[in-house]
């Protein structure tokens, strides 16, 4: 299988889930910011130009976070990356679209990209400051949610990977997670597959 990725991104959760499950698996690097996701070569396997991909063995491209992880978890059950029950299962996903679509769509994308939610550069703190509060909002969402010093549900599970890239991105711009977030993130970065997943892709914890 290959892996399309960026270090430090999204696709780190889905990099730590195929560490996890010990698989083999070829990294292939996506250079987001020299536009590496418009290349006609990219495009061919993924025409949403976003990351991760996975790329299978049967030759088939798997695109978006959910998406890979649930096949993952299903295609490997004895892993055990989701609970296994209707409740635990939807809970599990529940949290991966909330992680997705609100901290990262929403909050995080308006931080980092901010010239995507508006043609005018004086705009862009005003839009800086809206994904702030979106993510500290959510994160108090999740933080009401969690279980003290625990996973997020059950064991670990893809909700974890989730929930971890961007506890990982509100660490590294210096925003502070809630007592259940930050506890959940010392453990997702106790685990040795996380250690070793971040020290590949470039990043030393601190």
């Amino acid at each position: 299988m290959k892996l399309y990725m960026t270090p430090g991104s999204c696709s780190t959760g889905i990099h730590i889930l195929l560490e996890e499950l010990d698989l083999v698996f070829e990294a292939h690097l996506v250079n987001l910011m020299a536009g590496d996701q418009h290349t006609p070569e990219y495009l061919a396997i993924n025409p949403k130009a976003t990351i991760p991909v996975l790329l299978r063995n049967d030759g088939s491209a798997l695109t978006e976070f959910a998406a890979i992880a649930y096949w993952l978890a299903r295609t490997y059950p004895k892993a055990q990356l989701l609970p296994g029950d209707a409740e635990g299962d939807s809970r599990a996903l529940e949290l991966v679209d909330y992680v997705v679509g609100t901290l990262h769509g929403q909050g995080f994308a308006r931080i980092f990209t901010s010239e995507k939610f508006t043609p005018n550069p004086a705009d862009y703190e005003a839009v800086k400051a809206q994904g702030l509060s979106i993510v500290r909002e959510a994160f108090n969402i999740v933080n009401c949610r969690l279980s003290a010093g625990g996973y997020a549900v059950g064991g670990f599970g893809i909700a974890d990977a989730a929930l971890f890239y961007v506890e990982f991105w509100a660490d590294k711009s210096n925003i502070p997670l809630p007592e259940h977030c930050l506890a959940h993130y010392r453990l997702m970065c106790s685990r040795p597959v996380v250690k070793r997943v971040l020290m590949e892709e470039g990043y030393r914890l601190t």
